[in-house]
């Protein structure tokens, strides 16, 4: 991997943690407790609940994905940063690119 592809990964992950971050603010204040004092119906409480439910796991992947784009953009300096840690070959830029936190080859991710 050249200085350059570095420096634009590296830019690239910055902007998708700050991205991840604000979507996590909005995410968290939709997680909140549904009050039962709130005058909706039994339906409509279901379905609050149901939409919490779906927001909490979407802020739990977020939240995941966070700390991987962190790890990623402390590592992006690394000698073996880009290599697959299960068989050593480089991960192809494209899929870096789009998935900076990866640290598998897409043949070794499949399997």
């Amino acid at each position: 991997m050249t200085k350059e592809e570095r420096a634009e990964l590296k830019s690239k992950i910055k902007t998708a943690i700050i991205l991840t971050e604000e979507k996590i603010k909005g995410m968290e204040s939709m997680a909140e407790p549904i009050t039962p004092e709130n005058s909706i119906g039994r339906i409509s409480r279901m379905d609050a609940i149901n939409n919490k439910s779906v927001v909490e796991a979407a802020l739990r992947t977020a939240r995941k994905r966070l700390n991987s784009l962190k790890l990623a953009v402390s590592k992006v300096e690394d000698e073996n940063f880009g290599l697959c840690s299960m068989c050593k070959n480089p991960i192809p830029a494209a899929r870096l690119m789009y998935m900076p936190e990866s640290t598998r080859c897409v043949r070794c991710a499949d399997r």
